[in-house]
């Protein structure tokens, strides 16, 4: 928001010699984030004078319109004579009054300003536009001063333009709508100068008339607690907004369009009360405020037709014929005692009902309108309006009323006009919450030894209205700074209708360290409590990630909401608890509202993203959160900021979240060994997937004996590629090639394979001993085995190490071979095993006999024979 400062200065005593540097470090020391402050006077060098035109030539023969103009500029330019000047807008005439810049000035921007010959001509200065001014947006044409403007050729036009002024910028936060205003940012500046402030709303003004000005019924009193309305008739319909009022306008970036929306404008920008004006003869019946309904439309003052959404506010005219509507739109209800839609509530206007260049009587309206069904409105539709901003952040429910009185004046003032004796006023406001709150809290909090006086008058100063609590106060239920009920040293605190965003103590502590000064609060580092550590999950997250990193494996991070037709891409069954999703009341995208049950589908998107980016060899894993919902038992507890929750309110609170485990997914496409001079590469397959799994549960502190990989079936994965993971029995994930078909259908390569395991599952790893390191030597014996060709080679490798008791050592997989050799549905599984004793050498009997042991467990077992045998 852009305000200059002397319009600031009408409502509040600032120093006369207020510098730049002191206003912006006023704001901010007030918490009020300053985007610029730019003194005026500054961004234009040289002689900047107001020009009188004398003459226009249009020149010819070139593709835009280029006119030779003569200018008076008094004596300005030395001479008395008049200014050559070439110039390219047309929106002048003769004896039109302009701003010109002459040789050796500079506009912002550091545009300099020569006599130069263009066009054939010789062109001295240049006739000035609103932005070459740097005054606005507008370039549409130059500027032409009033004719009330009381100026002639040769003065000064810094005075004319506003270019003697000092503007503001800031951006304000959510939470301080108030300070959106001329009224708010003065209050403001009053605190920070101590000086006198007068304020605007406090104008006096008439209340409600026996006679409405015009038949209105409110329909949702939620959605708009109060509705006021004034009527102004015989307007001059060609009267103009006064310079002034055009020149603040313009430095707010709020272009002037007629004087009576300019009017609502510049009480919004004023007052902080966004306002509408309605051309009254261009209604027909009862205006009605309601809640849209599915199926109704409205072309907005932007042109553009708009679906309404159920939750939208709406101004309705009840006597409208119900619209037409195109196939494409569906069946438009019937105008009826709710009216036709004629403006979206709050944020814009319809067509239908706006001020025209024919207008003379106007219907001013001033309401109060719920912040979030206007914030969920602008978002909706994407009309981030001026009066949406405002709305959203909190409106003061007591301005409708002098907002007005004060658009009634001013029209009828520029405008003529007679002003409707009928005052409209539907007022369903609740009154402000009292919040009470120890008188030694802000103290406590911030370690600066506030008095209660100064603690009450700063709250004072604030606009809140307070009283000592002295233990018998009937006092509202808001907890006091982590007790509960009022007392001696408490105080009663009623915010200003204009804070809304009082709601807690900590609002109040929050101001008054606010305007006592946040550099009197001492800087303290708090003395850490000594820690436990990370928790045994947390280590064990940390340790799968390195493990996996130190792999090859690339972690990525990605946002855990998907869109409902993953599921369907990704082959789930139509049972599959997968598909039962939590769904986001408000997502970030409408086309991803739901909360990722698997990370396979974040992680396939990364995957997607990365391919279309050139990287075909890739190899990624993520460790992050999934969300399976609950049956909903309630409610979640309220619970405040006062003091710790209760460990029942903890798991009050848990019951109603999603539950939450924690799992690692890993993705393989391409190739994982790339070719080169030294051979050929070897793509990724199914068993690298099962292997990061191993990885995995290694890292975990998991050991073989206690894990089992079997073949399974399982979406989205291939079905014969397919290996579950059991930990003690209990299935912990799944890995293997995807589907074809899943791949398909998300646009990615064959024989891309995935790992996903939920480490929230995996049992608390035991604290395992330090190997001891044998300086015995080993005794190696490779082993064949021929079996069914779908017996898992996990299981033979479990039985060989059952068999061969605690002389082995290790056992590895080294060779898997299948051919007519070794017969029909029947494969050979070749180990490598090693055997060593702790104490002694061992014999070559001792290791045969082992090895005997081994292969006859696997014999007993699955049938196994020793291949050749």
């Amino acid at each position: 928001m852009r305000i200059p400062v002397s319009w600031l200065r009408e409502h509040v005593e600032l120093p006369a010699d207020l510098r730049p540097e002191d206003l912006d470090r006023a704001l901010v020391g007030l918490g009020i984030e300053v985007e610029s402050v730019v003194d005026l006077r500054n961004t234009v060098t040289g002689s900047l004078v107001v020009g009188e035109v004398l003459e226009v030539e249009e020149l010819t023969g070139f593709k835009k319109p280029i006119r030779f103009c003569r200018v008076d500029v008094g004596a300005a330019n030395g001479t008395g004579e008049p200014q050559e000047i070439v110039c390219g807008a047309t929106n002048f005439a003769p004896g039109d009054r302009v701003v010109v810049i002459l040789p050796g000035g500079v506009l912002p921007g550091g545009f300099a300003i020569g006599a130069r010959k263009t066009y054939g001509r010789n062109s001295n200065g240049m006739i000035c536009s609103v932005r070459e001014l740097g005054l606005g947006d507008d370039h549409e044409g130059i500027l032409v001063l009033p004719e009330d403007v009381p100026a002639k050729p040769g003065d000064d036009a810094r005075p004319v333009v506003g270019l003697d002024d000092v503007v503001v910028e800031v951006e304000i936060t959510p939470d301080r709508g108030y300070a959106m205003s001329v009224r708010g940012l003065a209050r403001e500046l009053s605190h920070a100068f101590e000086v006198p402030y007068v304020d605007p709303a406090l104008a006096p003004a008439p209340g409600a008339t026996a006679e409405p000005a015009y038949p209105v019924r409110v329909l949702d009193t939620v959605g708009c607690d109060r509705f006021a309305a004034r009527v102004v008739r015989g307007v001059d319909p060609n009267a103009e907004s006064p310079q002034w009022m055009r020149q603040r306008l313009t430095v707010a970036g709020i272009r002037s369009i007629s004087l009576a929306v300019d009017i609502t404008n510049y009480v919004m920008l004023e007052l902080g009360q966004p306002m509408h004006a309605f051309d009254l003869d261009a209604l027909r019946g009862e205006l009605v405020v309601r809640r849209a309904v599915p199926g109704e439309r409205l072309t907005t003052l932007d042109g553009v037709n708009r679906a309404l959404d159920p939750e939208d506010m709406v101004i309705c005219d009840a006597g409208l014929p119900a619209p037409t509507t195109g196939a494409d739109a569906g069946p438009a209800p019937a105008a009826g005692a709710d009216g036709v839609p004629i403006s979206l509530a709050a944020v814009m206007g319809g067509e239908t009902s706006e001020v025209v260049a024919s207008t003379t009587n106007v219907l001013f309206e001033a309401a109060h309108w719920d912040p979030v069904v206007v914030g969920r409105t602008a978002r909706r539709h994407r009309l981030f309006s001026e009066a949406a901003k405002r709305w959203e952040r909190g409106v003061d429910p007591a301005l409708p009323l002098v907002a007005l009185e004060r658009a009634v004046a001013l029209l009828t003032t520029y405008g003529g006009g007679a002003v409707g004796a009928e005052v409209l006023d539907i007022d369903h406001v609740a009154p402000s919450t009292r919040i009470v709150i120890d008188a030694d809290l802000p103290a406590r909090r911030a370690g600066v030894p506030y008095e209660p006086g100064r603690t009450i008058a700063l709250l004072e100063r604030v606009g809140c209205a307070v009283a000592v609590g002295d233990g018998r106060t009937a006092a509202s239920p808001t907890q006091v700074g982590g007790r509960h009920a009022s007392g001696p040293g408490t105080l009663v605190v009623t915010p200003p209708s204009w804070r809304p965003d009082l709601t807690d103590p900590a609002d109040l502590v929050e101001e008054v360290v606010r305007l006592d000064g946040y550099d009197r609060v001492p800087s303290v580092l708090p003395v850490a409590p000594a820690g436990r550590g990370l928790t045994p999950d947390q280590r064990r997250r940390r340790s799968v990630s390195r493990a996996l990193a130190e792999n090859g494996y690339v972690e990525v991070l990605s946002q855990p909401f998907v869109s409902p037709d993953l599921f369907d891409r990704l082959g789930l069954p139509a049972d599959d608890p997968r598909r039962n999703a939590v769904r986001l009341t408000n997502p970030l995208s409408d086309t991803e509202p739901l909360m990722r049950t698997t990370l396979l589908g974040t992680l396939l998107g990364t995957l997607r993203r990365n391919i279309g980016r050139g990287h075909r060899d890739l190899s990624l894993y993520e460790i992050g959160m999934v969300f399976e919902p609950r049956p909903r038992t309630g409610p979640p507890p309220a619970m405040g900021v006062e003091h710790r929750p209760s460990d029942e309110e903890f798991q009050a609170a848990d019951a109603v979240l999603p539950h939450q485990p924690w799992r690692v997914a890993v993705m393989l496409a391409g190739e994982v060994e790339p070719a080169g001079w030294w051979g050929a590469g070897r793509p990724a397959g199914w068993a690298d997937a099962v292997e990061a799994g191993r990885i995995v549960l290694a890292a975990a502190g998991i050991p073989d004996d206690r894990t089992v990989v079997r073949q399974a079936q399982r979406a989205p994965w291939h079905p014969g590629r397919c290996a579950e993971f059991l930990v003690d029995g209990v299935s912990i994930g799944y890995a293997g090639e995807l589907h074809p078909a899943a791949l398909t259908a998300l646009e990615l390569p064959p024989r891309t394979s995935a790992l996903e395991l939920e480490l929230d599952a995996l049992p608390t790893a035991v604290v395992a001993p330090a190997p001891r390191i044998p300086g015995y030597p080993p005794a190696l014996i490779d082993v064949a085995l021929v079996v069914d060709a779908g017996v898992p080679a996990d299981e033979v490798r479990r039985a060989l190490t059952e068999g061969a008791g605690d002389l082995l050592e290790s056992i590895r997989l080294f060779d898997v071979y299948a051919s007519a050799q070794v017969g029909e549905g029947r494969k050979s599984l070749a180990y490598k095993l090693v055997f060593r004793a702790p104490d002694r050498t061992l014999t070559g009997d001792e290791a045969v006999a082992a090895r005997d042991a081994a292969v006859a467990e696997a014999a007993r077992r699955f049938g196994a024979v020793l291949r050749g045998a």
